[in-house]
């Protein structure tokens, strides 16, 4: 019990360390498209990831990661990954921070809308009932009209749905290592910003070329502490936490941009989380409920 209570607080610890360092990341890439354009920075963040990520991957083999199992669900969840941190900047150049973030949060709900339209996975009257508190979230905060829905706002929404979707393919992946994944990740990244370059190019200086590969490396070691607290702990106990991402965007919001949230926009934020959590909790009683149907026929004599 004592190893396993010592694990759990090892894994909030680092999922909290990797939500404060996607805030970082977050506040440096709104920062950044301010001046630079989505596919530059794209593209000098991924090559900054892709040169920390080499020796993990020369390590593991460069066969083994060049050729992943299941391509095509492979290649979905590169395509998804790329809009979402694609209309993430491309969203956050415009909106506040805490803003683009709330509708980011709205991902979880999302997710059990696709797991049942595309994998048909059975969602009870319970799920639906948190999904349409997180769908209303989501309405409050983008605003009381469809005509106050601008287009960053919209954009922002596109990518949390890319975002949902990224986890569904990811669904079909759970066997394919971590250093595959992150590598065709960024490596997608870098392609889609190559695609956008001629969009947009501002020649970096010195400073801002190592911010841009800063960006980059940060998020890197933000998905291996995420990863990593999965693996030290139940996702029931340390997914809440990601929550704190909302605070932290509140916090570097109005500490370096100015920028405060409405009523309306906190009111939204409050709802997503809600529904977040009570999903949470839905899916492990539903996981607790699975695992004691498949003891208990084994149990009898």
């Amino acid at each position: 019990m004592t190893a396993t209570r010592n694990a759990s607080l090892a894994g909030i610890g680092m999922m909290l360390l990797g939500i404060l360092l996607f805030s970082v990341n977050d506040v440096m890439g709104k920062w950044l498209v301010a001046t630079y354009s989505v596919g530059q920075v794209l593209l000098i963040r991924s090559i900054a990831g892709l040169i920390v990520l080499a020796p993990f991957v020369i390590a593991q083999g460069w066969r083994r990661t060049l050729r992943p199992a299941r391509p095509g669900a492979q290649a979905l969840r590169v395509l998804f990954g790329c809009g979402d941190v694609a209309l993430f900047y491309a969203a956050v150049s415009h909106l506040p921070l805490a803003d683009t973030m709330t509708i980011w949060l709205a991902a979880p709900v999302f997710v059990v809308v696709l797991a049942a339209v595309i994998l048909r996975e059975t969602v009870d009257a319970a799920r639906w009932g948190a999904v349409v508190v997180g769908f209303a979230g989501v309405a409050v905060a983008l605003g009381p009209s469809a005509a106050s829905l601008s287009a960053p706002a919209g954009m922002a929404l596109l990518g949390s749905l890319c975002f949902s979707a990224m986890m569904i393919a990811g669904r079909q992946l759970r066997g394919t290592p971590d250093v595959t994944l992150v590598a065709w990740q960024t490596a997608g990244a870098a392609l889609i910003g190559l695609a956008l370059l001629p969009f947009g190019w501002v020649t970096p200086s010195l400073r801002d070329t190592a911010l841009l590969s800063l960006l980059g490396i940060v998020a890197m070691v933000a998905h291996l502490c995420v990863t990593r607290s999965l693996k030290l702990a139940e996702a029931s106990v340390v997914v809440p936490y990601q929550y704190t991402l909302l605070i932290w965007a509140l916090v570097f919001g109005w500490f370096v941009f100015g920028d405060w949230p409405t009523p309306a926009m906190l009111a939204g934020a409050g709802l997503i989380i809600v529904a977040g959590l009570a999903l949470l909790v839905l899916e492990r009683r539903a996981s607790s409920l699975s695992a004691k149907i498949e003891v208990t026929p084994a149990s009898v004599p």
